[in-house]
């Protein structure tokens, strides 16, 4: 979680001129400095989150960029799905940089309540479906899946900030692949041949996600980044046949 900075800390004075100290023995209890401001800053958007939605993190303007670079590396068409959307920030940025609407999906009524105002605010071009990935159908086909599920085990330390976000935007079974095996299921009913498949992951679950991915897909090209801090991040699978 970003540290508290003193530009923050003015922000949070205007806010709550008259209750700032109590909004400050709130942050000394970890309470995410992010849902008192109400909104982050996402690959140049801004982005309205409470305690609905998880808070979006830097790390994740990493898989946007990607994406884009992806898709113009190996031109592969601008149809997208946003799987787990949340606070709507991927399907937001990359509706704004591609210019193209976006469908993106989630499970939870009030995320997509927010991911709508937020579209709304930023005047992006997304359509949002509330339901279950498990159930999904559609009768469109795609080219590009775009998720960041959840993926943290359920006995998993996590910093104090995050008891305050979902746990259902979080905790995944299955030692935190639930959510990759499902969706790579889906995607085979959902994807045209040409496609990319883009995920951020944790940290410690690559190997076993590569052994997903050649489950379902056995001849696709996969790369794997880290992030800034070295951590495994990010995997992208490529089927250009």
């Amino acid at each position: 979680m970003n540290k508290i900075t003193d530009k923050d800390l003015e922000l949070l004075k205007q806010i709550y001129p008259n209750d700032f100290q109590k909004k400050i023995e709130e942050l000394n209890n970890n309470y995410p400095i992010q849902y008192l401001i109400g909104y982050v800053d996402f690959y140049g958007y801004k982005i309205n989150v409470n305690n609905n939605v998880l808070i979006p993190r830097f790390e994740t303007e990493y898989l946007v960029k990607d994406v884009i670079d992806l898709i113009k590396i190996y031109n592969i068409n601008q149809n997208i799905i946003d799987i787990c959307t949340g606070s709507g920030c991927i399907a937001i940025a990359l509706s704004k940089e591609l210019n193209i609407e976006i469908d993106a999906i989630d499970i939870s009524k009030d995320a997509i309540e927010v991911a709508k105002d937020n579209a709304s605010i930023n005047k992006a071009s997304v359509n949002y479906i509330n339901q279950d990935i498990k159930l999904f159908e559609s009768n469109k086909k795609y080219n590009v899946l775009v998720s960041n599920p959840p993926y943290v085990k359920k006995n998993e330390e996590v910093s104090p900030e995050t008891k305050y976000e979902p746990s259902i935007a979080l905790y995944a079974d299955n030692n935190g692949l639930e959510f990759y095996d499902i969706i790579l299921k889906k995607s085979k009913d959902i994807l045209y041949k040409n496609n990319l498949i883009a995920f951020e992951i944790g940290s410690t679950l690559k190997d076993e996600i590569i052994n997903l991915i050649k489950k379902y897909y056995p001849k696709a090209k996969i790369i794997t980044k880290k992030d800034l801090n070295n951590y495994d991040r990010y995997i992208y699978i490529i089927n250009n046949e």
